[in-house]
C-alpha cells in the first residue's frame, strides 16, 4: 500500500510538471536533481527545463566531498560544540532518519531549554542530500555566536532575547549516499502534507525525517525559521504552490511580511540583491515555479511560523575551500533575520484580569486572515509584521471578551500587552483583590450605596477613596506580573 501511495504521488507531480511548467521557464536550482550546465546558468543558476523527479542524479566524485564533514564528523562536532559553549547551548535530538542517524538540534540561548517570553527561530540545512553547504554554514554560524557573545552586538542580541535552535542536517541519508532524496528515495521538501495537493495526507507514507520535523514544529512554537538549500541565490517565501497549478504569482495573507523578510536577507548577503534573473534576489515560490508537499508553507499553515527556502549558493556542491567564503556572503544575512524577530513586529503577554494567569489567546490583525496564538504556559505572543505600517491588533480568546487596539508599527518593534476579561464582566467588577478583606463586586456596591444615604458625605468621601485604593491594589497586583517580563526593546510595553 505505501508502495502504490509513493507512486501515486510521483504520477501526480509529474502530471502537475507537464502542466504547469514550460520548456523555457527558469528552474528553481536547489530544487532539480544535477546541476545545471554553464551554457544555461544565470546568476541563479537556474536551467531551461524543470525536473521533479531525477532519476540519473550526477555523480559526487570523492574529490567534490572532500573537505566536508560526514555524518559521524558532524555529530562529533554538534557534541564538542555543546561542550565548549555549554553555558548558551544545549544538544537534543528530534528523531532519526531511515538509515538511525539521530537528528541534532543546537539551541543557543542565554537560558537554554528555559522556557520565556522570547521568540523562538530554526535554521533547517541539508533538506536535500545532495546540497550540503547549508549543514557547514549552520556549524559556523553557532560557533560564531558563541566565540561572539558578549563582544558582538548583534551576536549578544540573539543570545539574550532569541531562542536560536539549528537542525544541521535533515536528511543525514541523503547525504551519505551522495543524492537528492532520503534513504527512500523521497523528496522530503515535497512530503508533507499541502493545501492545493489532498493525496500528501496520507499519515503512513510520510517519511521518519518529515514527521520528525513536524513534531518539532508542533512542540517547539517558533515564530520564524528557514531552510538553506544550494543551486541557485534567491529567497524564496510563500505560497509555493497555486490552486490551478500554474506558474503565477500566488500570495500568502502576510504576503507583505514575507517580502520584507526575504528582502532584508537579500540586501543583507553579499550580492543576493543584485540578482539579474530575480528582482531585488527575491522571489514568490509559485511565480519561479509551483512545487507541492514543501516544508516552507507547511510551516506557516500548520505551525504559526513564517518560515523562507534560502537558496545560498549557486553550486550545489562547491569545493571545500569555497565555504569560508560563502559563509562571509551569507553570515551578515543570517545574523540579521534571527534579529529581526526582536527587532520588528508585534511582542507582548496576554493575562486574565480575573486572576492574573496567562493565557493562550490567539491574536489577530485585522485584515490579514492569519492567527498566531500565544503560548499556553506563559501567554507570549510574537507577531511578525513589515514595519511602517498602522495595524488593528485583536486579541481574543473563548470565555473572554475580545479586546483591540490600533498601532503604528515603526523601525523598531512593540511591545503590546492585553489583559482580558470574563465574559459577562463589567468594568468595574474587577477591583477586588484577594486576601485584603475589599469586595467590590456588583452587589456589594449597592448595598453599600443604601447604606451610604443616611451618612455624612465625610465618611462617604472616605469610602469612595477606600475603594479607589482597592481598585488601584487590584491593577498593582497585575503590573507586577507584567513587570516580570523582561522587556527585548528596553521600552515600556502599552497595556490593553
Amino acid at each position: 500500500m505505501e508502495l502504490v501511495s509513493l507512486v501515486l504521488k510521483r504520477l501526480f507531480l509529474l502530471l502537475l510538471a507537464l502542466l504547469s511548467c514550460p520548456t523555457n521557464t527558469i528552474a528553481r536550482g536547489g530544487d532539480l536533481g544535477a546541476h545545471p550546465s554553464p551554457g544555461f546558468m544565470g546568476r541563479g543558476g537556474g536551467l531551461l527545463a524543470r525536473r521533479l523527479f531525477e532519476d540519473n542524479y550526477p555523480e559526487i566524485t570523492d574529490e567534490m566531498t572532500r573537505g566536508y564533514m560526514s555524518n559521524s564528523e558532524l555529530e562529533e562536532a554538534v557534541k564538542k560544540f555543546s561542550k565548549r559553549c555549554a553555558n548558551i547551548t544545549r544538544i537534543y535530538s528530534i528523531g532519526k532518519s531511515v538509515q538511525g542517524y539521530p537528528l541534532w538540534v543546537i539551541e543557543i540561548s542565554d537560558k537554554p531549554g528555559q522556557e520565556e517570553p522570547e521568540p523562538s527561530f530554526k535554521f533547517v540545512g541539508n533538506v536535500h542530500g545532495d546540497e550540503p553547504v547549508g549543514r557547514e554554514l549552520l556549524m559556523l554560524l553557532a560557533n560564531w555566536l558563541c566565540d561572539n557573545y558578549m563582544t558582538d552586538t548583534l551576536a549578544t542580541l540573539i543570545v539574550k532575547h532569541v531562542h536560536l535552535h539549528i537542525l544541521p542536517t535533515m536528511n543525514p541519508d541523503g547525504f551519505a549516499l551522495r543524492r537528492r532524496g532520503n534513504a527512500n528515495n523521497v523528496d522530503l521538501n515535497r512530503d508533507f502534507p499541502d493545501q492545493f495537493y489532498p493525496i500528501n495526507d496520507i499519515k503512513h507514507s510520510r517519511q521518519p525525517e518529515t514527521r520528525a520535523i513536524m513534531t518539532w514544529v508542533k512542540e517547539g512554537h517558533f515564530t520564524a525559521s528557514a531552510s538553506l538549500h544550494g543551486g541557485a541565490l534567491v529567497a524564496n517565501y510563500p505560497w509555493d504552490g497555486s490552486q490551478d497549478t500554474r506558474k503565477q504569482y500566488t500570495a500568502s495573507p502576510d504576503d507583505k511580511t514575507f517580502r520584507y523578510m526575504a528582502s532584508l536577507y537579500s540586501r543583507s548577503h553579499y550580492n543576493m540583491s543584485l540578482s539579474q534573473e530575480f528582482e531585488g534576489g527575491i522571489t514568490n515560490g509559485a511565480l519561479w515555479y509551483p512545487i507541492y508537499g514543501g516544508m516552507q508553507d507547511w510551516n506557516y499553515i500548520h505551525g504559526g511560523c513564517f518560515e523562507l527556502t534560502l537558496e545560498i549558493s549557486d553550486n550545489k556542491w562547491p569545493q571545500a575551500n569555497e565555504l569560508p567564503i560563502i559563509w562571509d556572503y551569507n553570515r551578515k544575512s543570517m545574523l540579521n533575520l534571527v534579529a529581526s524577530l526582536v527587532k520588528t513586529g508585534v511582542h507582548g503577554r496576554i493575562f486574565s484580569s480575573k486572576d492574573g494567569h496567562p493565557l493562550p489567546a490567539s491574536v489577530m490583525i485585522k485584515g490579514i486572515n492569519y492567527t498566531v496564538n500565544a503560548s499556553s504556559t506563559l501567554g507570549d505572543y510574537h507577531r511578525m509584521l513589515s514595519p511602517g505600517e498602522s495595524y488593528e491588533v485583536m486579541v481574543s480568546m473563548p470565555g473572554f471578551q475580545q479586546k483591540g487596539t490600533r498601532i503604528l508599527l515603526g523601525d523598531e518593534s512593540a511591545s503590546l500587552d492585553f489583559i482580558l476579561d470574563p465574559d459577562g464582566a463589567t468594568k468595574n467588577e474587577h477591583t477586588s483583590v484577594k486576601g485584603f478583606g475589599c469586595s467590590c463586586d456588583s452587589k456589594d456596591k449597592l448595598e453599600l450605596v443604601e447604606y451610604l444615604r443616611g451618612v455624612h458625605l465625610e465618611i462617604y468621601i472616605l469610602v469612595c477613596i477606600s475603594l479607589f485604593l482597592c481598585f488601584l491594589l487590584r491593577r498593582k497586583t497585575l503590573c507586577k506580573l507584567l513587570n516580570r517580563r523582561r522587556q527585548i526593546t528596553q521600552k515600556r510595553p502599552v497595556v490593553v
